[in-house]
Order: structure tokens, then sequence, then C-alpha cells
């Protein structure tokens, strides 16, 4: 006979068709965060974007999360009204943006009052990259509530199973959207002789994630009904005043300083990447593109089996300090190894390292901050580890922009600019990512927060 007490989340079909529902969108997502990235040369040929702008635009993406302060709000909205209210919330968000983004790119921006007007002001900054760069403040705004809410759903459907493992796959479907994006996108422009068309295709995708997420809602709907009638996991109510927990929290801030660290040396990159490819190797924008989008394999395939084994072993702080170790060592090729050595044999490796190092990373930080916190309010200490992330994100697309611009005076071919500067820039987060990690393991050894142990419990 069926039990009739046991949970959806007990049934492993249902808990990890959920996994794939959540993970759906943020596969979409993550291709829409790249999906010009591959295509700085064009658009700085095309649109008459420079360096600077270019990293203004890409360190939009993050401007209203921290100067408004949204990621703050999303994480009390989710602690409020749930996961799965706030997962339709950010999908919404998220097409709008994308939509506005699309639009700002497109042949059929050209020629409107709207280009006319937004003309007339900060006239060194295209209109089509100060209205593209208001997309992406929105987009920005529903991905990164969609990040923490996406981690919540987790937590809520496997805490005390395989919490980890899901937490590593979900990430490794998301990186997959980075690969197929850096594949698609600079292909899909070519075929058209248009840089709109990859945005648009991805918007499209973005739609069909939009119901991924509402079908969740249902499920989410159902198993909060069965704990409803059950008792279970009772839980106090959250309290604005729980934020100033974390904030005086040294572990927690430890954990968050080191996530702004790693992902600033990541993502930031990641919009750079594909030109840096070019210069150095002096290759065309899709075989550069194709050469970077191997990156997210290594992180895809290694995520989800360093997860298991964190599941299983533990050694989480440990492998956030050896993820760090490996970053400093990519960033290092790719800034001093001399031209007449850099081959694509190098560049190949110094990506598969990078990409082993985003796997170690993201799958050890993320469980371990349910084991820092209360969980009445972890969806806010998720989102002010994303808050404090996304301020890293903000600024140093516009430094590497700046830096890109100074340390290349008189250069106005986008295929001929040197990227040591910048490459230096993102080696040094790195290490200072490394001492935190070796001050996290301390703090862990010595308050016994679990940090180093298994999540699974016999």
């Amino acid at each position: 006979m069926e039990n009739k007490s046991l949970l959806l989340k007990d049934r492993p079909a249902i808990r990890w068709t959920v996994l794939v529902l959540l993970a759906s969108m943020m596969f979409f997502a993550y291709m829409f965060v790249d999906v010009l990235s591959p295509l700085q040369s064009l658009l700085e040929g095309s649109r008459g974007w420079t360096p600077e702008n270019y990293g203004t635009f890409a360190s939009s993406e993050y401007f209203l999360n921290v100067f408004v302060l949204f990621l703050i709000f999303a994480g009390v909205i989710l602690d409020k009204i749930g996961v799965r209210s706030t997962a339709l919330l950010s999908g919404v968000i998220m097409v709008i943006g994308a939509s506005i983004k699309y639009f700002a790119v497109s042949p059929a921006f050209a020629g409107t009052g709207i280009e006319a007007w937004l003309n007339t002001w900060w006239t060194s900054f295209p209109a089509s990259a100060k209205l593209a760069s208001l997309g992406f403040m929105i987009f920005g705004c529903g991905v990164e509530m969609a990040g923490i809410t996406v981690s919540k759903g987790i937590v809520k459907w496997f805490k005390g199973k395989e919490m980890a493992l899901a937490m590593g796959i979900e990430m490794a479907i998301a990186r997959l959207g980075v690969f197929a994006v850096f594949r698609i996108s600079p292909r899909i422009a070519d075929a058209y002789g248009d840089l709109s068309k990859p945005v648009l295709f991805v918007l499209i995708l973005l739609f069909i994630g939009l119901i991924c997420f509402s079908v969740y809602f249902f499920f989410d709907k159902k198993l909060e009904k069965q704990l409803g009638e059950r008792g279970d996991e009772p839980e106090e109510p959250f309290k604005l005043s729980d934020i100033g927990i974390l904030f005086t929290s040294k572990t927690f801030l430890i954990v968050s300083g080191l996530c702004v660290l790693y992902y600033s040396a990541i993502f930031p990159f990641q919009k750079f990447a594909a030109n840096m490819l070019e210069c150095r190797l002096s290759i065309s924008n899709t075989e550069a593109s194709d050469i970077f989008s191997f990156f997210p394999i290594g992180a895809m395939v290694l995520t989800p089996l360093l997860g298991f084994y964190l599941d299983k072993k533990g050694k989480g702080a440990t492998m956030l300090i050896i993820g760090a170790v490996l970053m400093i060592s990519c960033h290092l090729i790719f800034a001093l190894v001399p031209a007449a050595y850099f081959t694509k044999f190098i560049a190949y490796s110094a990506i598969v390292i990078l990409g082993v190092s985003f796997s170690l990373v993201p799958a050890a930080l993320w469980p371990s901050v349910p084991k820092l916190v209360e969980n009445r309010y972890l969806g806010s200490a998720y989102s002010v580890v994303f808050w404090i992330q996304n301020i890293g994100l903000m600024v140093f697309p516009m430094l590497i922009g700046w830096a890109l611009a100074v340390s290349n005076k008189g250069v106005t071919n986008p295929m001929e600019y040197n990227y040591t500067i910048p490459m230096l820039i993102f080696a040094s987060l790195g290490v200072l990512a490394f001492f935190l990690g070796i001050w996290l393991k301390k703090e862990d050894k010595k308050k016994g927060y679990g940090l180093e142990l298994p999540n699974i419990k016999d």
C-alpha cells in the first residue's frame, strides 16, 4: 500500500523533476546573461561602443540590485511569500528586462524617437547602450531573484537528502547555458548578419523558462499543503531585524567576501574572454567563442560529482581553497605567457583549469550557507550573499573596461587590445579569495559549523 504520509519531496522522481523545472529557467537565464558576451567586437564595430561603454553595459545587470538594494528586498519577499510565488515574479521580471534589451540592439530601434532622445544626454554613451543597460538592469533583478529562489527551493526539496548533488546538478545545467550561448550566439549573428537575432532567440527561451516556473508552482503548492497537514518543519516567522544578524556574523561575512572575490574573477571575465582570445590568438570571433565555450563544460561535468562527494565525505572549506589556487593559475597564464608561446593548446589548458576551479568553489560554497544560518532567514541569507557578490560583479566590468582602455591608448581596432593588466586584476582577486578560504577553514575548525563534514547524515 502507498504510504499516505509520504511527502512529495520524499519521492525521488518528483523531487528530481522539480529540480529540472527550476534548473531549466536558470539554463535559459544564463544564456541570456552572456548572449552578447561573444559579440563584444561586433558591438564596438557596428554600434559604436567603446571598451568603457561595453564595460558599463556589462555592469548594468547589477546596478539596481546594488544601489536600490533590490536583492535585499528580494530575499525579504522570498521569505515572506515563499519560493513558488517569488519564482513566478522573478520570471516575469526577467522577460520584461530581456525584451527591452532586445529592442535596444535590434534594427527597429535605430531612428526612433527614443533613440533621438537618448542621444541628447551623456553623448559618449550610445543610445543603444543606454537602453540595453536599462533592460539588463531589470533583467538582472529578475535573474538574481531567481538565483536565491532556486537555491532556497532546492534546500526545501532536498534538505537531509542529496542537497549538494542537487545544487551541483542545477549549477551544471546553468553552466551548460553558458556553453550553449558561446557556441550559438556568434553563429546566429553571422547567419542573419544581425547581432540582435541571438538575443531574440534566447528571449523566446526565457518564455519557455517562465512556463517551467509555472509548472513548479503547482508542485510546490502541493508540498506546502502536505507539510501543513502533517505539521512538519515548523518555522519561526521571518523578521526584518534578522538581516542584522547576518551582518554581525563573522563567518557569514567571510563566506560572502570569498563569494564576491571569486565570482568577480569569473563572470566579468566571461564578458571579455572572447575578445581577449581574439586578440591573443589573432582568431575570429566565432573561433574564440568556441574555445571559451569549453570553460563551463568542466564545471558542468565536475560540479555534480563534487556535490556528491561533498554530501558523502565533506571537505567544503578545503574545496574553496583549492578552487582559488586554480583560478589564480588560469588568469596568470592569460596574463604572463609570452605571445610567442601562447598557443591554442595553452588557451584550452587555462580554460580547463578555470572550469575545474569553477566546479570546486560553487559546489562547496552554496551548500555551506544553510550550515551558517537558521532556516527562517535562509532566503535573506542567500540574498545578502548575492547582494555583496553583485557589488563586485557591477564594479569589475567597469574597472576592466577602464583598464583595457587606459592600457591600450591609441588602439582603435578591438582585435588588437593587450589584456595583460585586466588579467592581472582578475588574478589578484583569486589571491585574496585564497586567504579568505584559509581564514574560513580556521573559523570552522574553531566553532564547528560543519563545513568540512558531509551533508548526508547517517
